[in-house]
């Protein structure tokens, strides 16, 4: 299938997000290290002397912009194209910190990079083409069909069943419970953020969408979702390893966006089986490459951290740093220093 202008925009859109991001992971670790050696104090252990440096502002602006050329990338291509390229921020970060940080990047994790770049490189070779849409009134119809709100209240009863009855009970031992609200609220926030940004589009094309109430109503799920997401989120990088986290997630919310997608705007109508099974072999291959990435990271001390605070801290127990995880992107990262988990709980993590 030929590749259309509006999935170029979006491909070009979506590998800059992820340069940007993942830049912006390596810059923000840079100004972390610098606040701590002049304060003493890292972030990890509840110092904000952070805010007082300008390299990590600039990490965060950077973010954001990458946050917003993925938020635009969605008003062109599809989520089955956009989303699996959230993918190659993690390489971005896993090559930069090699270089810039002097983080090791063991082999395993440079065949974890060949094989997100080629499952991407696959995916964009068959992704498909979107029906043109010419009003958020079009979007609002896809939106309500019956198997969309199908899919829709399924996830509403599911993310009930885990807040009230998974949550209180075994949120806190199996990672898949806040994990799975959060992939799950993300699928959603990913539809709405794709309609909110095609109303936007269309604004700036002349023809304006804020007058329908419809533009509003996706505006304020993004809201709900988002907000939803980060609270669940952080529970579950507060409570697991990122290491544990990262992968799982990575692969739940993509999956869960990518069936959402199929489900309302319909991507695989029009394709053919070989196509078809080709972009779900090139999912598998980056689905795979982003977990060999995560699991060849050491859990010792990053060496860009070690010996450097200790000294400056010779009282402060060893924090292991961990890894961003990207939001919905999407969206945002999340960047956060968790205490080492002792062997034995660390192992039964992994069995989740």
């Amino acid at each position: 299938m030929a590749f259309s202008k509006d999935n170029l925009k979006g491909f070009v859109l979506a590998l800059l997000s992820s340069f940007f991001i993942g830049s912006s992971f390596i810059i923000k670790k840079k100004g972390l290290r610098r606040a701590a050696a002049a304060s003493g104090v890292r972030a990890g252990v509840g110092g904000f002397t952070y805010l007082l440096e300008p390299l990590w502002w600039v990490g965060m602006a950077i973010m954001i912009v990458g946050e917003v050329a993925n938020f635009v990338a969605y008003a062109f291509a599809p989520a089955v194209l956009v989303t699996p390229l959230g993918a190659l921020s993690i390489i971005v970060s896993a090559v930069l910190a090699h270089f810039i940080l002097h983080e090791k990047l063991p082999q395993l994790g440079i065949l974890g990079c060949v094989m997100c770049i080629a499952g991407s490189i696959i995916i964009v070779i068959h992704a498909p083409q979107e029906s043109p849409i010419t009003s958020v009134q079009e979007i609002w119809s896809l939106a309500t069909q019956p198997a969309f709100l199908l899919y829709v209240a399924s996830v509403i009863v599911l993310v009930f069943i885990l807040i009230f009855h998974f949550a209180p009970r075994c949120g806190n031992t199996n990672a898949l419970v806040f994990i799975g609200i959060c992939s799950l609220m993300g699928s959603l926030s990913v539809m709405s953020v794709k309609a909110l940004g095609t109303s936007l589009k269309l604004t700036f094309e002349g023809k304006n969408q804020l007058l329908y109430p419809d533009t509003w109503f996706f505006m304020l799920v993004v809201a709900i979702c988002v907000i939803m997401q980060m609270n669940y989120l952080n529970k579950a990088l507060d409570t697991f390893n990122t290491a544990v986290v990262s992968p799982i997630y990575y692969v739940m919310f993509t999956s869960l966006t990518i069936l959402a997608s199929v489900i309302m705007f319909k991507d695989w109508d029009g394709q053919t089986a070989a196509s078809i099974i080709s972009e779900i072999c090139g999912f598998v291959v980056v689905l795979s490459g982003t977990i060999l990435l995560h699991t060849t990271k050491d859990f010792e001390r990053s060496p860009s951290f070690r010996g450097g605070y200790s000294s400056l801290t010779p009282g402060l127990s060893p924090i292991t740093p961990t890894l961003s995880t990207r939001l919905c992107s999407g969206n945002g990262e999340l960047l956060k220093h968790d205490q080492d988990v002792p062997s034995e709980d660390f192992c039964r993590q992994e069995m989740y």
